[in-house]
């Protein structure tokens, strides 16, 4: 009968050992694939492929070195337009693609340059500004009374728009 308690505990041990492996393994894996994730938190989700600036100080300085446009994109986390456009936004695969022709700033707070609120602080709203550092007034919605503001639905509006920030680019410099 001790034989038998003996084996009995033995294999409980080795049940138990294995199971905390395995337990230990599982947060090993969590940590492992969290790390490559670090760029989220300046894609805030609208493209963690992409490379985004820290700051509109930062954004400006890169768009006009590299020659690129820089789009900005106004949102709020708690804001469902805001959150409904970042998922339809990360989720289009051309936008994503000419995406990265830009310098990216995705913007959560309301910066001092009255430039980036032309016509009032609301959100979401996207502003292109071209390496001249120009904010491109021409460049707008489909709303008159928010001009800078996407829906879901205008998605294909906003891709147009980001491929006019482009061409014009070409064409001016």
């Amino acid at each position: 009968a001790m034989e038998k308690s003996s084996i009995s505990v033995f294999l409980l041990l080795i049940v138990i050992s294995c199971a905390l492996a395995k337990d230990a393994g599982k947060k090993e894996t969590k940590e492992t694939t969290a790390k490559p994730k670090l760029p989220q938190t300046l894609s805030r989700g609208w493209g963690d492929q992409l490379i985004w600036t820290q700051t509109y100080e930062e954004a400006l300085f890169r768009a006009k070195h590299s020659n690129k446009p820089l789009m900005i994109i106004h949102h709020l986390e708690d804001c469902p337009h805001s959150q409904a456009l970042k998922k339809a936004f990360a989720e289009h695969k051309d936008i994503q693609k000419l995406a990265e022709k830009f310098i990216l700033l995705n913007l959560v707070y309301e910066t001092t340059d009255k430039n980036l609120a032309p016509d009032g602080q609301y959100v979401p709203r996207i502003l292109f500004i071209d390496p001249s550092l120009t904010v491109r007034a021409d460049i707008t919605g489909r709303y008159s009374n928010r001009l800078y503001a996407y829906e879901p639905s205008d998605i294909s509006l906003l891709y147009s728009n980001m491929q006019k920030a482009q061409k014009l680019l070409k064409t001016e410099l």
